[in-house]
């Protein structure tokens, strides 16, 4: 079983949800240390966290507060909209709060408690991560993998995607400080994950399960998609942690992953480069195998296991 911390920004965008979700439903291939939480909010998206684990008999797996504001502290908070925990938290989930470490505190002792062992899947921007390495550089050699939902190239979709990610531009000088760690990374960039979504009609199919966590994904994802105004919602959170069970969904590339921090309009952009014989690189995935992930998806989800 793979030891995995997740660290999100849970509570915004309803794919972090799911990707807890799909870590709760997978634990034949996971065992989940941990959760932590950054940006905005984070002792809200903790609550979030808390009682998604506390409705699946989860409630021994810590989780963590980390850091709201982006590295620089000059950069506004991005993606809070309000409607965070609406509909499922409720008054009675007051008292549902982090544990007392703090998540940075958290990622540090695991990875150097455990080296070797711990995939950190990262699927909000990366200041809890950042930190963890600025405050102790050996995590970078002590960690198993750190899998990034972020970024985007551009170069194997086409050039009608956005030119920058929000987790990225959320904290870019986190970012640049990840990517170019030295640690081995994988990265889920949009170029991957905008070729995967969750329709209306595939939540017909997670009501039927009727358990606790299927009815509060279903209900979170409906919330969702009436704030956006759209039918489907796309997967970019599940499929990161996805990647980490099951590698082989998707194709890989070794690149060079730079992060731009200064420019007036390409602040937050990912730069990604052929990597030199020799030269330290990340692994990029470039596609996904679509049919396979959404039947991986749905068949954890709906899995009458809880």
């Amino acid at each position: 079983m793979k030891k995995i911390i997740l660290d999100t920004d849970i509570g915004t965008d309803v794919d972090d949800a799911l990707a807890l979700a799909l870590a709760i439903k997978s634990r034949r291939d996971i065992d989940l240390r941990a959760v932590t939480t950054v940006h905005g909010d984070v002792n809200l998206r903790a609550r979030i966290a808390r009682k998604m684990l506390k409705i699946s008999g989860l409630e021994g797996i810590p989780v963590a507060a980390g850091i709201a504001q982006p590295l620089m502290r000059d950069r506004p908070i991005l993606g809070w909209v309000g409607h965070e925990g609406k509909g499922f938290l409720t008054p009675e989930d007051d008292g549902l709060k982090p544990c007392e470490t703090h998540a940075v505190d958290l990622i540090i002792s695991e990875i150097m408690s455990m080296k070797n062992e711990i995939t950190l899947v990262a699927i909000g921007p990366l200041t809890n991560l950042a930190t963890a390495i600025i405050r102790e550089p050996k995590i970078t050699e002590n960690v198993k993998e750190i899998i990034v939902m972020g970024g985007v190239t551009r170069l194997f979709n086409g050039l009608n995607l956005p030119h920058r990610e929000h987790n990225i531009l959320c904290d870019p000088e986190a970012a640049k400080i990840v990517l170019s760690s030295g640690a081995p990374i994988t990265m889920v960039p949009l170029d991957v994950t905008l070729k995967v979504y969750v329709e209306r009609k595939d939540l017909d199919k997670i009501s039927a399960v009727k358990s606790p966590l299927t009815d509060a994904v279903v209900s979170m994802v409906e919330e969702y998609l009436r704030i956006v105004n759209r039918d489907y919602t796309w997967l970019h959170d599940p499929l990161a942690l996805a990647v980490s069970i099951d590698p082989s969904l998707v194709r890989m590339m070794d690149m060079k992953i730079l992060v731009e921090t200064r420019g007036e309009y390409t602040t937050g952009q990912t730069l990604a480069l052929t990597a030199k014989p020799g030269e330290s690189a990340i692994k990029m995935c470039i596609d996904v195998d679509t049919g396979r992930f959404k039947d991986f998806f749905m068949s954890r989800i709906c899995a009458n296991n809880m």
